[in-house]
């Protein structure tokens, strides 16, 4: 057996909605494929909302690994709510105080206490993603054997004072892309050992637009957005910006939404707004496969996993070029554009949009990217040379 290994993601399973969590899951489920002796570590939280402990602490068998589950604690204090606004109005606040912020959104005692006895008969600690308790208060107990993968944005949240060892002091650093790997060197000192490993994703087996079309009763041709409806992810100003390419440019394009998070449809998309919430994965492999085109209007991005699924599904992209990290990969890949506003939007759609050929391209270039730079056994290759290197040796 190669060695023993522990992740510590803040929620765990197979209905949590995550890009870093999910992430996780899968990096731990296919290295025990490879024979690694995995664990999780992980809380009792499901929603990232109200990260309230909605399954029981303790031992479980899931997806073939031993998970342990721990309460969280929820202080919140006048204090947490300062630091809050201060770090919205980009003030600046005492690493005590961020600490105090830390905790009071939540933090994981008996999860602290399980590194501290028993951290050091695990052969490495994966943490990710980089600013919750779960990472930047429990790495230090096993900085000697910890691997983060910061999941990293390019935002307030990683100039604290509190995240720079995350960044700096564990034994490896994974990054999920080039331009993430550079906002790292941006912020502060990082870790001598770190390296671009990527994430992996494999295809699905099979597709069925027609089936999706007909059950969910679309007609139209659409583009479509997945994943979390938040301010943060750029789904209000996506919103806004359809709304003006809409009627500027004049598209006889719906847009059509999945995933989580209140959608609040302007007036004057009324009736071109198909909100269709949180979907299985074969309904949401159907949609990307069904869709024109796929819209990613995120900044805040380390990878995009849903960029790599729409490319699987044979389907282009646009998004937006204000994200380094997508932008990246539509220029490396072929497979897709980029906009600043509406006025790019409505460009870009009626480019892919227009013609069969150039849709077609994008797409197949796109594929051939995520099958060739991203498929598991790459990705799970590159990260077990990682592991099995002598750098764990200081």
């Amino acid at each position: 057996m190669p060695g023993r290994i522990a992740f510590v993601p803040p929620r765990y399973g197979a209905g949590v909605v995550g890009g870093s969590e999910s992430l996780s899951r899968e990096i731990a489920i296919g290295l025990a494929a490879r024979g690694w002796d995995v664990e999780i570590l992980t809380t009792c939280a499901v929603d990232h909302y109200t990260w309230a402990n909605e399954l029981p602490p303790g031992v479980t068998r899931e997806d073939g690994l031993v998970v342990r589950r721990f309460e969280m604690v929820h202080h919140w204090s006048r204090i947490t709510t300062e630091v809050q606004l201060a770090i919205e109005a980009k003030k600046p606040s005492t690493l005590e105080n961020q600490l105090n912020w830390l905790s009071g959104r939540f933090a994981v005692p008996d999860l602290f206490l399980h590194l501290l006895v028993h951290g050091a008969e695990y052969d490495h600690v994966v943490f990710s993603p980089y600013l919750f308790w779960t990472t930047t208060v429990c790495m230090p107990l096993v900085v000697e054997r910890a691997v983060v993968i910061p999941c990293l944005h390019d935002e307030e949240y990683a100039r604290l004072d509190v995240v720079r060892p995350v960044l700096r002091d564990p034994q490896k650093v994974w990054f999920l892309s080039e331009p993430e790997h550079e906002v790292a060197h941006r912020l502060g000192p990082v870790a001598e050992h770190h390296v671009v490993t990527g994430a992996g994703i494999d295809p699905p087996s099979s597709y069925d637009p027609d089936g999706f079309r007909k059950k969910f009763g679309i007609s139209r041709p659409f583009a479509l957005y997945a994943g979390r409806r938040e301010a943060d992810k750029g789904w209000d100003w996506l919103l806004s910006t359809f709304a003006d390419a809409s009627r500027t440019g004049g598209l006889d394009l719906d847009l059509v939404t999945m995933g989580v998070g209140k959608v609040v449809v302007p007036p004057e998309l009324s009736g071109r707004v198909v909100d269709l919430g949180f979907l299985s994965d074969q309904d949401r492999n159907d949609a990307l496969s069904a869709a024109a085109v796929y819209l990613q209007p995120s900044k805040m991005e380390s990878f995009s996993r849903s960029v790599m699924e729409a490319w699987l599904a044979g389907t282009p992209v646009l998004a937006t070029a204000d994200g380094e990290v997508v932008a990246w990969h539509c220029k490396r890949s072929g497979g897709g554009l980029t906009f600043h506003d509406a006025q790019g939007l409505a460009s870009g759609l009626k480019t892919i949009c227009g013609s069969t050929n150039t849709a077609e391209t994008m797409a197949s270039k796109g594929r051939d990217y995520v099958l060739r730079e991203y498929s598991w056994s790459v990705v799970l290759d590159r990260m077990e040379a990682e592991l099995e290197s002598p750098a764990w040796q200081r």
